[in-house]
């Protein structure tokens, strides 16, 4: 077996030249952008002409070598944690940067499952064929050249890088700047793993730059780059949306909220409103607004768990007035995503006033109810216009992983192209493949 740990010394060697190179003889940003995607295309045109089974062995190599440089990432992790704490970052901004040994072993993992799902690349979607005898199929295809910009969570580096390869794109990943150790050397890790495996090491690369002229020259790559993915926060996606020149998948907040109906058991409405807030605040499927039917019999206990919990409840004037101590909400709370220990809560008049509720102030992320009523869930599940809408469960299960789908690129809440935990399916489009014996239109 390869020597991994020499591998990945001469991924960091080769890396350090090709910037080296890039510093010398591309000065500018767009130039910088321009040589890695053609780099990137070159690899996805070399990546294609691999079999399914042998992207798979590429993807085990690399979450071996991830193993292997455990201790490495975790240094570089406490680097940029140490700078980030410096720097003021909140509490739940470090949550995302954070690694421990476990969250790196969960990472391979990720990359290792990415491995044995179903390769897209080749389905046949459906076939038809013309009264004529002309057979004509749509197939699916990898989109091509995939920019992905994110920041904090270190992880979307391997996750990502494995998704892309897995579907047979190649991939341009530009993390935030207070992981750029962690992203530089779980990089280093994963490519090392696709050399060992004979794979093209261009096929994830990394924008070693941390100037914010590298994202706009991303956005701006037309014809360069296929499609631009932003994980972040708030700023980071509108100005993704506001300035690309590419196409671009992603949401913009996760204002998720919850339901509870008047006919919910009491015990499961407590467990999961208090799960899908405080299990994680930091992240994007965590409900930021808890919606209280008025004939819902237990709404103080209710409250109070979720106060129990630690969270700061902010509630409209029903609220209070049924759980004196908690803070009024103002208008503004309705439409916070909080990724923190806060979330905002209204008593509405049944699922009419949660439906309005939702509609006005909704991101279309991740909505849930809880309800006994099958009839009520039904119509909940079918008139919330959300990526994802869930009933009897919480909100915080809105991840790639939990779907099944090893892992995610991001939560696309827009209606084209695809919607929810983007995987495997999301990152490929189609052509038309037609066969004939012959005919022509005449």
């Amino acid at each position: 077996m390869p020597d991994v740990n020499g591998l990945i010394d001469s991924a960091a060697a080769a890396s350090r030249d090709r910037r080296a190179s890039v510093m010398l003889d591309i000065p500018s940003p767009a130039a910088m952008i321009a040589a890695m995607a053609a780099e990137a295309r070159a690899a996805a045109h070399a990546l294609a002409q691999f079999s399914t089974e042998q992207r798979r062995a590429g993807l085990r190599a690399a979450a071996g070598a991830l193993r292997a440089a455990t201790p490495a990432i975790l240094a570089a992790n406490e680097a940029d944690m140490a700078r980030a704490a410096a720097n003021g970052l909140t509490p739940a901004m470090l949550d995302r940067l954070r690694l421990d040994a476990g969250r790196v072993a969960a990472m391979a993992d990720g990359v290792a499952t990415v491995a044995t799902l179903p390769d897209p690349v080749g389905a046949v979607i459906d076939e038809a064929t013309r009264p004529n005898g002309l057979v004509l199929r749509r197939v699916r295809v990898p989109i091509g050249v995939i920019g992905i910009i994110y920041e904090s969570r270190p992880n979307v580096t391997a996750d990502a890088a494995a998704l892309c390869v897995m579907s047979g794109n190649a991939v341009v990943l530009r993390g935030g700047s207070e992981a750029v150790e962690s992203n530089a050397a779980i990089h280093r890790a994963f490519v090392a793993g696709l050399a060992e495996a004979g794979l093209p090491a261009g096929a994830v690369q990394r924008v070693a730059t941390t100037d914010r002229a590298a994202v706009g020259a991303m956005l701006t790559a037309d014809g360069l780059i296929d499609l631009i993915v932003p994980r972040g926060g708030k700023s980071l996606v509108a100005r993704v949306q506001g300035e690309a020149r590419v196409p671009v998948l992603a949401h913009l907040d996760g204002i998720n909220h919850i339901f509870v109906h008047a006919s919910a058991d009491q015990a499961m409405a407590e467990r999961i409103v208090v799960d899908a807030k405080m299990r994680r605040t930091g992240v994007c499927g965590a409900m930021e607004t808890l919606l209280v039917d008025a004939a819902y019999p237990a709404a103080p206990a209710l409250l109070a768990a979720l106060s129990a919990a630690g969270c700061e409840v902010r509630g409209d004037g029903r609220a209070c007035a049924m759980t004196p101590g908690i803070a009024q909400a103002d208008d503004a709370d309705w439409d916070t995503e909080y990724l923190d220990a806060i979330a905002s809560a209204a008593v509405v008049d049944g699922l009419e006033g949660a439906l309005a509720h939702i509609a006005r102030h909704g991101s279309h992320h991740t909505d849930a109810i809880v309800a006994a009523d099958e009839d009520i869930a039904h119509r909940f599940l079918a008139e919330v216009d959300s990526a994802i809408v869930l009933w009897n469960a919480s909100t915080q299960f809105a991840d790639g992983g939990e779907f099944g789908l090893g892992a995610e690129i991001g939560i696309a809440t827009g209606r084209l192209h695809a919607r929810g935990p983007v995987a495997l399916e999301g990152l490929t489009t189609y052509k038309w493949i037609g066969l004939g014996t012959g005919q022509v239109r005449g």
